[in-house]
This record gives structure tokens, sequence and C-alpha cells, in this order.
């Protein structure tokens, strides 16, 4: 978003709170981690108790513990979202959750090749933003940027040095 040709003015607020993720990469995570999860208990379950090379319980407990270790990277893997309200913006990325208040941000930015916006904070540094993420899709990307931009120039002070 860098050199953005379109002015944060220009760019409508949206309404408070507003919750900015990147659904598509959410849903594909949740779904392939409940496939494998459901797949790796069914086939722990069907394996035969006797025979030549019997399943023990340990062993179906392994295979539908590693269904749920599995599916619990991914909801982490998930979970990156960025939430606008009237108190500020609170930024949750992997495992780690960070509330800023608007006068702490001085821009939101995304240029090309970034994997997700970063915020320029007062302090002079700057916050990976996760849940704006080009890679569920560039355009809701920008927009989302966009928008939290323009409510950071809205809300906040934008002047580094004053948080």
């Amino acid at each position: 978003m860098s050199g953005d040709p379109v002015p944060s003015a220009a760019v409508p607020q949206p309404e408070l709170p507003v919750t900015f993720r990147p659904v598509r990469t959410r849903v594909v995570l949740l779904t392939i981690g409940a496939g494998l999860l459901v797949v790796l208990t069914v086939v722990a379950l069907m394996m035969p108790s006797g025979g030549a090379q019997p399943w023990g319980p340990g062993d179906r407990a392994t295979m539908i513990i590693t269904g749920v270790l599995i599916f619990a990277l991914l909801a982490v893997l998930s979970r990156p979202k960025v939430v606008a309200d009237d108190a500020g913006v609170t930024v949750v990325n992997l495992v780690v959750r960070r509330h800023l208040e608007w006068a702490e941000i001085v821009k939101v930015n995304l240029r090309t090749g970034d994997p997700w916006a970063y915020l320029d904070l007062t302090d002079g540094t700057s916050l990976a933003a996760m849940g704006i993420q080009p890679g569920g899709g560039r355009d809701q990307a920008v927009r989302a940027a966009r928008r939290l931009r323009a409510l950071a120039e809205a809300r906040g002070t934008g002047q580094p040095g004053t948080g």
C-alpha cells in the first residue's frame, strides 16, 4: 500500500467493531484439520485387534492423539485476526495478542510482497498484523488495510513519539 493511489480519507470507515481475518485461509485450515482428525480416528478404530499384527489401545490412542495435535496446530495457524473497536485495535497473531490504543498507531502498511500488514507504532517499532494477509486474496487484504488505515488516521494522532 506504500504509494497507495487512493487516499485513506476517500475510503469509507467501517462500523465498529470490525474484525479483519483471512477467512478463506481459516476455512481451509480448519477443514483440513477436522478431516485429518476424522480419518485418523476412523483408521485407528478400524485396525485389527487380533491376528499377526494386532493394534492395541496404545496404538489407537497414539493415532487419535496425532490427529488431535495436527488439528490443534492448524487451529493455531488459523487464529490471526485484527479487531478494531472504539477503544483501539487488538492484534491476534499465532500465539500473541496485543491491544493498541488508536493513538499508538502511526501508519498501516501493506506493501507488495509483504506476507501481511504491518502497523508502525509511536514507539518506533512495527507490529505484524497477520489477520490482514494477501494469501487469502490480495484485493481483500488491500481493502482491509485501507479501511484500517482510514480508521487509524481518523481516530489516532498518527504522530510518532506521542505514545
